[in-house]
């Protein structure tokens, strides 16, 4: 069971609510509460700082409305863990599920009315994370600001994303270094643009050889530490998704995914050949290896043995 921040980040427990919203208020984003004229609602809170995120895990214990004007510098990437949310804005309502994400964009205006059994999971995310994941995949980055969409989107519709908040809130709470904590928030970006659907212009540099297999191959090796769409295969190989898809078959007797998948695990397995290698878990997850009992199966039929013991052998 993946879990999202333990007892160990537990700031407030059974507090009076409006002393978890002045805590928000100081580390998560700028928000007002209403709460039910009646009663004391019990509400808590964890929380930590992971580099430039923040993780929060958050229960009112009441019916509460959250409005804000714009939170402006950061997004939020809320997780409905249970319980439900009811969103209004810009005129468009929706109702979240346990289960459901929630994206609010820098510049949108926050009206949220929570049930009193919800319980949520929130990502602070600083603006410039998100500009500087969209500069270095070389996509081109919207002049008005990156802007997610609206539509609802399924946590389960999201492969490996929720194991990686788990690694991550793992980590936080186990004091990890640095630089492995810029290796994941740039993984979490990296992901966010990748799965959900944005103004972002996902438009990779034309190869300068024409296309082909090959200029498709340069680029696969040249990015194996991305998400590598389709679309971006197309573009550099200038054929369509068909001709893709054979082109591949002729050439590797493999689809797009299959070959990048491959290639991907062979450059892992080089990189924990290395003395420099600190972790499995660090070499798989920066190479878009999210899910790691699927990535450690695969790496198993691939190379007849599990990472940890290619690790292992040349520490």
């Amino acid at each position: 069971m993946t879990v999202l921040l333990s007892e160990r980040s537990q700031i407030f427990q059974g507090a009076d609510a409006y002393a978890v919203s002045d805590y928000v208020n100081q580390h998560v984003g700028n928000h007002c509460i209403r709460l039910p004229p009646k009663g004391r609602p019990m509400a808590s809170i964890s929380h930590r700082t992971f580099s430039s995120l923040d993780l929060c895990r958050i229960s009112y214990g009441a019916p509460v409305q959250v409005t804000s004007v714009a939170l402006e510098t950061i997004y939020h990437l809320q997780i409905l863990l249970s319980g439900h949310c009811r969103s209004n804005s810009r005129g468009n309502a929706q109702v979240f599920g346990p289960g459901e994400i929630l994206l609010i964009n820098p510049d949108d205006p926050v009206d949220l009315t929570y049930s009193a059994d919800c319980e949520k999971f929130i990502i602070k995310l600083p603006v410039r994370l998100l500009e500087n994941a969209c500069l270095a995949q070389h996509w081109t980055l919207p002049q008005p600001g990156i802007r997610f969409a609206t539509a609802r989107h399924a946590l389960s519709e999201m492969d490996g994303f929720l194991q990686l908040l788990g690694l991550i809130c793992h980590e936080a709470e186990n004091a990890v270094e640095p630089q492995v904590q810029d290796l994941y928030e740039r993984i979490v970006a990296n992901k966010l643009l990748a799965l959900l659907a944005s103004n972002v212009l996902r438009v990779v540099p034309q190869a300068a050889h024409g296309g082909g297999f090959e200029a498709v191959r340069e680029f696969i090796e040249e990015h194996l530490g991305e998400d590598i769409g389709i679309e971006q295969l197309m573009a550099v190989a200038k054929v369509s998704e068909r001709s893709l898809y054979s082109l591949f078959a002729r050439q590797v007797g493999l689809s797009p995914r299959d070959y990048v998948r491959r290639r991907k695990l062979e450059r892992v397995h080089a990189r924990l050949q290395l003395s420099s290698a600190r972790s499995v878990t660090e070499v798989a997850l920066d190479h878009g290896f999210m899910h790691l009992g699927r990535f450690s199966e695969a790496y198993r039929k691939r190379f007849g043995e599990l990472p940890s013991q290619t690790w292992k052998r040349h520490r």
